[in-house]
């Protein structure tokens, strides 16, 4: 299904005078006929007839008056068939059995810019007010501003099978309305699950954090590719794999972002000792290194300036006195010895 523009019926405001002067000789003709007609004349007769008949039908070509606002579209069809799109803002006039096709005109998604909810608009003011049916009306147009999509969260399981939950907010527009509107049922709703089927295609492939040997990128080689330190990359995959889907809806998909991102509560806790642990034992090898280096310097500062001749066993000693102090996760209490060395 291609996509036509309707640019060249923007004269809706010259024929909608038009109509209006029309419905005035009518009236017109109304008047006179029935004095024409009270003297005797046939003329009279035949005016009031044709006044009397486009009273009664001169109301149609008024359905063919659309008015169209910037970023707004309105895909018409004729019985059946598909006329074109009216894309460009103006006052159209178009065939008055023209009809608008929206099917998404109802469907509202958790994002910005959708259809609002006229739930308290109908119960104030009635099924039948004139503003409930003129936003009816509006709906029947396709939004052609730029939305974003915000999905639920969704509970994954990652490359090591870890679940974790992950949320995306997606920014989307449409660009063919004629696919959009034919060629699927419902274009927000196949957004929506195909925004849910790219996220678990891409997650499942990263790790939540970095792990050894695990092929992120489908190239056979191990990398340090993750949820959480490769979100730009995560993100930029997922917005590809949409991308891919939705073409053929005509939807055009411009950034796909990471809102959400956590473990699992079933695994929460023991996901957190598992980094906490992690913290605790780099933290206590970097103490360990920096303590080694501090007791190689003061051995090497002792022997240069011949303060103290020790043996191995005295430096052993001194070597683990120095070490428990160094690393140890208390103050030392030291220990003054008054009495001889040996």
């Amino acid at each position: 299904m291609e996509e036509k523009v309707l640019n060249k019926r923007n004269n809706g405001l010259a024929l909608a005078v038009l109509f209006i002067l029309l419905y005035v000789v009518a009236v017109f003709f109304i008047i006179g006929g029935g004095v024409f007609i009270d003297g005797g004349y046939g003329l009279g007769g035949i005016l009031f007839v044709i006044g009397i008949i486009y009273v009664c039908i001169g109301w149609i070509p008024f359905l063919g008056l659309k008015v169209i606002k910037p970023q707004e579209a309105m895909v018409l069809t004729l019985f059946g068939k598909y006329v074109g799109t009216l894309k460009k803002e103006g006052f159209f006039f178009v065939n008055p059995f023209c009809t608008a096709v929206n099917p998404a005109a109802d469907t509202r998604l958790n994002q910005s810019g959708d259809v609002s909810d006229d739930s308290s608009l109908k119960l104030r003011l009635g099924k039948n007010d004139p503003e409930v049916k003129a936003q009816k009306a509006n709906s029947k147009k396709l939004s052609l501003k730029v939305m974003t999509l915000s999905n639920s969260r969704t509970k994954i399981n990652d490359a090591l099978g870890n679940p974790v939950e992950i949320g995306i907010a997606v920014t989307w527009r449409v660009v063919d309305t004629a696919k959009a509107v034919f060629n699927v049922d419902n274009y927000k709703e196949y957004l929506s699950l195909q925004c849910d089927s790219a996220l678990r295609n891409i997650v499942r492939l990263y790790p939540y954090d970095i792990a050894k040997g695990i092929d992120t990128t489908g190239d056979g080689v191990a990398d340090e590719g993750s949820l959480r330190g490769s979100s730009e990359l995560v993100a930029s995959r997922i917005c590809k794999e949409i991308q891919s889907k939705v073409d053929d809806a005509g939807i055009e998909i411009i950034e796909a972002r990471i809102t959400y991102l956590a473990y699992a509560p079933e695994i929460a806790a023991a996901m957190l000792q598992r980094q906490q642990a992690t913290a605790i034992v780099d933290a206590r090898s970097l103490l360990v290194e920096g303590a080694v280096g501090m007791v190689e310097m003061a051995l090497e500062r002792l022997d240069q300036n011949n303060v103290v001749d020790l043996d191995e066993e005295r430096k052993a000693a001194m070597v683990s006195n120095l070490l428990v102090v160094l690393c140890g996760s208390h103050d030392a209490q030291p220990v003054v010895n008054s009495g001889s060395l040996y």
